[in-house]
């Protein structure tokens, strides 16, 4: 359900007006008017939109977060948004403020399940105002935030249905073509004397002529290895929009390379499934990610398919074949593509690494690095791409 943003605007300004942040009815219309030019899609574009039309002052920012925590607890802590370390653990026998069984201080939010200060004791009340807007937004935020490899088979269902709106937008390229331009742009020589053939020779007017941009090819190679099976649905929605809105080339990979480009191209995800299912024997089989791309650039990548192309390589990087092979084959690509992004959701783990042979190989010829396990993260795949 698409959230009431109205309403979580009017609802969230009267919590925190209630809670002692001076929030009148122009700042609050201030925050309306930014959520109507710019509708938030994230939590954290919501954040920031609330807190710089409502937050005045740097010593009501502690209990605007406050506030927010407990709003959406359980989404997001809105350290994240804006960069801050991690809160120290507390020492033994002390709790953190919001937790059960620590002290309440003047103007700030009591543990979950307590009143706001300054709602008159109207606990009923103001808990179903603080569920309405999380219900108003959590469905999909909270998918947008979960490990793909966590989610069930109705969640993953409704995922995929989330990653068909992604989009790719690869960055443009200078294209050989050329077209007429206005200023500042190479003299079209033969335009301006055609021209002047109206004004008797004259060349009054000159001609000017520049370089059409085209979009880059994006090349998608995802592992279908037994180790990814847990992502490997998910991606699959990443290919096929790739295939059916940017033009994208998709390949899979497990123990062999397989070409998916147009058994992709125009079909939902349960048929996509279905096809690469049947295309790829291989599907959730051993890892021999050096012989696949050896038999992408061997076949594929030399003929021009990655030159100049942005390539995304969807692996956790765990190899059973040689890393030297894999290390030689990265290095072919990279003297090929425009840039090569590598997304490995094991990245996101706390304390990883990236020391495994596969991984460590690949790495020194990868431009971008990032996790791609959940929704919010293939949005930094896709900043990444563009």
């Amino acid at each position: 359900m698409k959230p009431d943003l109205a309403a979580v605007v009017a609802r969230f300004s009267a919590l925190l007006h209630a809670a002692g942040l001076p929030v009148t009815p122009e700042r609050a219309g201030r925050w309306a008017a930014a959520v109507a030019l710019a509708p938030p899609v994230t939590l954290s574009q919501l954040y920031w939109l609330a807190r710089v039309t409502l937050v005045a002052e740097q010593a009501q920012l502690a209990l605007f977060d406050r506030v927010f925590a407990q709003v959406f607890e359980g989404m997001v802590d809105p350290a994240d948004f804006r960069g801050d370390a991690a809160p120290a653990e507390p020492a033994q026998g002390e709790t953190r403020p919001g937790q059960p069984g620590s002290p309440a201080r003047p103007g700030s939010l009591s543990p979950r399940g307590g009143a706001l200060p300054g709602l008159g004791g109207d606990t009923a009340g103001e808990t179903g105002e603080q569920d309405s807007i999380t219900a108003l937004l959590s469905p999909d935020e909270r998918l947008r935030h979960q490990d793909f490899a966590r989610l069930t088979p109705q969640e993953l269902a409704r995922v995929r249905d989330l990653a068909a709106r992604l989009s790719l937008a690869p960055p443009p390229r200078r294209a050989r073509r050329r077209a007429r331009a206005r200023r500042r742009a190479e003299m079209d020589v033969r335009a301006t004397l055609r021209r002047a053939r109206r004004t008797g020779g004259e060349p009054l007017v000159t001609e000017h002529r520049r370089r059409r941009q085209r979009p880059r090819r994006v090349v998608l190679i995802c592992d279908i290895s037994g180790s990814m099976e847990s992502y490997t649905r998910a991606y699959l929605q990443l290919l096929v929009s790739g295939v059916g809105g940017s033009r994208a080339e998709a390949f899979v990979f497990a123990t062999r390379l397989t070409r998916l480009t147009r058994a992709l191209a125009g079909c939902g995800p349960d048929a996509a499934l279905e096809r690469a299912g049947r295309l790829a024997p291989d599907w959730s089989g051993g890892t021999r990610i050096g012989e696949a791309l050896k038999a992408f650039n061997d076949g594929h990548g030399r003929r021009g398919l990655a030159r100049g192309a942005v390539v995304l390589v969807l692996s956790d990087g765990w190899d059973t074949g040689d890393p030297e092979v894999l290390a030689r084959e990265m290095q072919r690509l990279r003297r090929l593509a425009y840039r090569i992004v590598w997304a490995n959701p094991r990245k996101a783990a706390p304390g990883y690494r990236p020391v495994t042979g596969g991984m460590a190989a690949a790495l020194p010829f990868v431009d971008t690095f990032v996790s791609g396990h959940s929704l919010a993260a293939l949005d930094e795949v896709l900043e990444a791409i563009a």
